[in-house]
């Protein structure tokens, strides 16, 4: 016990179930890390159990520690797949962003704009990727443009309706009061609607950061990208047409660490920008 608990413990201004509270906090901040971490390793540990004990071969399911060696081994190949993975997933974001927020913008200014293009905006939506995919490396010429787009018709989505969603629910009370002071309609934007909006953008933002880096894959694997440049996807279909199974469970696994990096980075920047003044990310007393 450290010296700060038994100090907590010895006061007597802090009652039983205060101290049985804080005793609670302190169990929750470290089974937050902890808990996680023991399930992963029991986890790979009945993976790799499950696999001598059955003498599953390696070309069908690769132990644990198969697969990590082949990721250590094979770096450098799938560092390089990683990169340009990396690079169709974060562009198609930051034209989500733009074009969502932008659209979103131009929906709550203009009803009869929002009445006629808010619904392609959910067609595009509902029409699975793969789909259009094959129609759109037919019209582009450009490899990375066409993956691009592709992701980007992903993510696009959840940026444009929760921006949409976050610019029509500011106050009506509040708004009244900003028209009955005379502000213009750029005013009530900068001043009432955006921050009202903050919180339900930044929802739409992780979400999209998780879709954008599917729609990159999914794009990959319809594009059928080879050679120099290529990305995750093709580095699976490659090892899978090879039996090279401990690589495809290496790029799996590249690939699911990056979407936890981006949704980790990304609600990193939610908690900073709210956690002074939005409910949602302010720290309260249980």
């Amino acid at each position: 016990m450290s010296l700060a608990e038994r100090e907590e413990i010895a006061d007597p201004t802090i009652d039983a179930d205060e101290l049985a509270r804080q005793r609670a906090r302190r169990l929750e901040r470290i089974g937050k890390w902890t808990l996680p971490v023991l399930v992963m390793a029991l986890g790979l540990l009945l993976w790799d159990r499950v696999v001598v004990w059955n003498d599953i071969p390696h070309y069908t399911l690769p132990g644990p520690w198969l697969v990590f060696r082949t990721l250590i081994e094979d770096w450098a190949i799938l560092f390089d797949a990683l990169l340009v993975t990396l690079q169709i997933t974060l562009l198609a974001l930051l034209v989500a962003v733009l074009g969502g927020v932008g659209l979103a913008v131009l929906f709550t200014q203009s009803r009869w704009m929002e009445m006629s293009f808010y619904p392609y905006a959910v067609i595009l939506q509902v029409t699975p990727v793969v789909a259009i995919a094959p129609l759109i490396f037919i019209y582009v010429d450009n490899r990375l443009a066409g993956l691009l787009i592709c992701a980007w018709l992903v993510a696009f989505f959840p940026v444009l309706s929760n921006t949409t969603l976050g610019l029509n629910s500011a106050d009506h009370n509040l708004r009244d009061l900003f028209r009955i002071y005379g502000a213009t309609r750029w005013q009530r934007l900068r001043f009432l609607q955006l921050p009202s909006a903050l919180p339900y953008f930044l929802g739409g933002l992780r979400i999209a950061g998780g879709l954008s880096l599917i729609g990159a894959v999914v794009a990959e694997y319809v594009a059928g990208t080879g050679g120099i440049g290529s990305g995750l996807a093709f580095r699976i279909l490659e090892a899978g047409y090879r039996l090279n199974i401990p690589r495809m469970f290496a790029a799996l696994i590249l690939i699911a660490l990056t979407g936890v990096l981006i949704f980790a980075a990304l609600s990193l920047l939610s908690h900073l920008m709210l956690r002074k003044w939005h409910e949602s990310a302010m720290t309260r007393e249980r």
